[in-house]
C-alpha cells in the first residue's frame, strides 16, 4: 500500500466516525489548550516581573546598611552603621564607577495653595532620573549642587502635579513638604507602579533635605552604576574593600542587580514549568480518550482488518495503519488546541489588556510534539492487537 493510499485509508477512517473522532479531537484540543495557556501565564508574568526591575536601568548595585553575622551556634547579632553622604561621594570616586545615587525614602504631607496629599517622599541625587530612566515632562531634575547643602527644590511625579496643581502652572511655583517649603522646577511623564509604590505619586527633592525631611542621620540605600563591560564581581569586591577601610568593618550589604534577576528568574521558570505540568494532566487525559476509541475501534473493524490481510497487507502495514490514524487524530487535537489557545490569547489582550499572556514559539513546536509523541505511545496497544488479529477469524466476523 502507498503512502497516497495509506493516507486515504487513515481520512476515511476518521470520516467514518465523525462524533467519536470530534469527542477525541476536543480532548486533545482541551489538554494542548490548557498546558499552552498555563505556559503562557507563566511566561507572561516572569517577563512582567523581570521587566519591572530592570525598568530602571542596568549594571546596578545597591548598598544596604547593616548586615547579619552568625557567630556559634544559633547566635546572630545585627550590626547596623551608617551609610553616609560622605560613602557615596567617596565611591563615586572608584574607578569603573560611572553615577552614585544616595536615597532616602518616606511619606510626607504636600501643601500648595489650600490643597494637601500625603505622598511618596524621595530624597536622592542629581542622577537619579537617568539611572532610574526617568522621563521629564515639563522643567529639569534636580541640580548637580553640594550633596551637603543643596538647594530646596523639588520635582513632581505626574499624579501629584495633577492633584496639587490641576492644568495650572507649576514650575517656579512652591510646595510644602512637611514643614519646608521648596520650589518646584519639574514634573516627570508618568511611569506607573514598581512594586506596589506609585512612582507618580511621588516627589523628589535633594537627599541632604530628605535625610532632614526625614530626621535620619543613614542613607536606606546607596544606588551605584557602573560602567559596562566590567563585571559585578570585580565592582562589588571594590565598593566593599572602600566601604571596608572607611567603616572599620562590612557592616553593610551588597545586592547586584544580576543576582537578584537570576533568583527571580529561577522562581519563575519553576513556577512557569509547575504550570504547564498541571495542564499536561489535561494532555494525559486526551491521550486515554485516544487509546479508549482506538481500542474499540479495533474491535469494531475487525472484518475490515480482515479484508485488508485478505487483499495482501502485512501484518506492520495494518500496524502503521492504525499506529498513523491515532496520530493524526493527536496532531489534529493539537492544531485545534493551538486555535483555541491563540483565539483566547487575543481575546483577552482586547478585553484585559495588562493580564501578562506570552505564548512563547518554542512551545507551538513541544506541543506539536507531545501530541505526536501521545497519539504514538496511545496507538501502539490497538494497532498491535490489530496486526495480530488471525485474518479468518476476522473475515468470519462479516458473515
Amino acid at each position: 500500500m502507498s503512502p497516497v493510499d495509506s493516507g486515504r485509508w487513515v481520512w476515511r477512517a476518521l470520516l467514518a466516525q465523525r462524533l467519536r473522532s470530534l469527542l477525541t479531537l476536543l480532548g486533545m484540543a482541551i489538554g494542548i489548550s490548557a498546558v499552552s495557556l498555563m505556559s503562557a501565564l507563566g511566561e507572561g508574568v516572569r517577563q512582567y516581573v523581570l521587566e519591572e526591575f530592570t525598568q530602571f536601568g542596568s549594571h546596578l548595585l545597591a548598598i544596604t546598611p547593616g548586615k547579619t553575622e552568625t557567630f556559634g551556634i544559633g547566635g546572630m547579632l545585627n550590626t547596623i552603621r551608617p551609610l553616609s553622604l560622605a560613602d557615596a561621594q567617596s565611591l563615586g570616586r572608584l574607578n569603573g564607577i560611572e553615577q552614585v545615587i544616595p536615597v532616602v525614602f518616606g511619606t510626607a504631607a504636600i501643601k500648595h495653595a489650600g490643597l494637601s496629599r500625603h505622598s511618596n517622599v524621595a530624597g536622592v541625587g542629581p542622577d537619579a532620573h537617568s539611572v532610574w530612566q526617568l522621563t521629564l515632562a515639563q522643567g529639569r531634575f534636580l541640580p548637580h549642587d553640594d550633596l551637603e547643602s543643596a538647594r530646596p527644590f523639588a520635582v513632581l511625579g505626574s499624579t501629584l502635579k495633577q492633584e496639587l496643581f490641576g492644568d495650572g502652572q507649576v514650575l517656579g511655583e512652591t510646595v510644602h513638604i512637611g514643614s519646608v517649603r521648596f520650589v518646584v522646577i519639574g514634573v516627570l511623564a508618568p511611569k506607573g507602579q514598581f512594586l506596589g509604590t506609585d512612582l507618580d505619586d511621588s516627589a523628589y527633592i535633594p537627599v541632604s533635605r530628605g535625610l532632614r525631611l526625614f530626621n535620619r542621620e543613614s542613607l536606606m540605600e546607596i544606588d551605584v552604576v557602573y560602567r559596562p563591560g566590567i563585571s559585578a564581581e570585580l565592582i562589588s569586591h571594590r565598593v566593599k574593600q572602600r566601604l571596608i577601610a572607611r567603616h572599620g568593618l562590612e557592616d553593610f550589604t551588597l545586592i547586584t542587580q544580576d543576582e537578584v534577576l537570576k533568583s527571580l528568574d529561577q522562581i519563575l521558570q519553576m513556577l512557569k514549568y509547575a504550570g504547564g505540568s498541571l495542564g499536561f494532566i489535561s494532555l494525559l487525559v486526551g491521550g486515554v480518550g485516544i487509546l479508549s476509541i482506538m481500542l474499540i475501534t479495533t474491535t469494531e473493524r475487525a472484518n475490515e482488518i480482515g479484508l485488508l490481510r485478505a487483499l495482501g497487507c502485512s501484518a506492520g502495514q495494518v500496524r502503521n495503519l492504525f499506529l498513523g490514524e491515532a496520530i493524526v487524530l493527536a496532531l489534529a487535537g493539537c492544531v485545534l488546541g493551538l486555535i483555541i489557545t491563540a483565539s483566547l490569547l487575543l481575546l483577552s489582550r482586547w478585553l484585559l489588556p495588562g493580564l501578562p499572556l506570552t505564548l512563547a514559539p518554542h512551545m507551538v513546536f513541544l506541543a506539536l510534539s507531545v501530541s505526536a509523541l501521545i497519539g504514538l505511545l496511545a496507538g501502539v496497544k490497538p494497532a498491535t492487537a490489530a496486526a495480530a488479529m488471525n485474518p479468518i477469524e476476522a473475515l468470519r466476523q462479516l458473515e
